[in-house]
């Protein structure tokens, strides 16, 4: 005779009950919550090879934003931005641009994380830049930041920093940390 009969009778009752729980537990498995990145966002309008000028409380451009295209979706209010470009202007003082490989904003932009090949220069000296991967952009207060390895590039040599803060107006650029550069020494004329 198979052993399944050879069982007492209350062992195959606890065998059914444990397949029942199982069979239960298994069809009444509970929904896991929705992540961010689990959300399927709509996109309500988009723009390819655009040009958007943001103006400032007196009616003159403030920046200038160029990208290869820009998505809005409407559930958070996001935007994203694929290789934009942006000028800052201020009046008598020199303008900024950044450029990156994407950018992120929600609500009316007073934030923007720029990410990918960041790339920092002053409009009228273009031979000096500051590059890194990943910046902070306060258009309210005309500031960057970053907590990354930066690194500002110049004719005559590199500094490397980790960390920068830049005040755009003021045109002040802060490196926060382990701040070392090499320098070559100036042509002689």
């Amino acid at each position: 005779m198979n052993a399944i009969f050879n069982t007492p009778k209350f062992l195959k009752v606890i065998l059914v009950l444990i397949a029942l729980i199982s069979l239960w537990l298994l069809l009444n498995k509970p929904e896991a919550p929705k992540t961010a990145a689990s959300v399927q966002y709509s996109i309500d309008f988009g723009m390819t090879d655009f040009k958007l000028t943001v103006m400032d409380l007196d009616g003159k451009p403030s920046r200038v934003i160029t990208g290869d295209t820009l998505y809005h979706y409407p559930e958070n209010d996001r935007t994203e931005i694929y290789n934009p470009e942006t000028l800052i202007i201020t009046p008598q003082r020199d303008d900024w641009i950044i450029e990156s490989d994407h950018a992120e904003t929600e609500g009316e932009g007073e934030h923007i994380l720029m990410t990918g090949n960041v790339i920092i220069t002053n409009k009228d000296q273009p031979e000096i830049q500051l590059l890194t991967e990943k910046l902070n952009l306060d258009t309210v207060n005309n500031t960057a930041y970053t907590d990354l390895p930066v690194t500002m590039k110049s004719p005559h040599g590199d500094t490397h920093s980790i960390g920068l803060h830049a005040a755009l107006q003021e045109e002040t650029i802060n490196l926060h940390s382990r701040v070392r550069g090499q320098y070559n020494a100036p042509p002689a004329n």
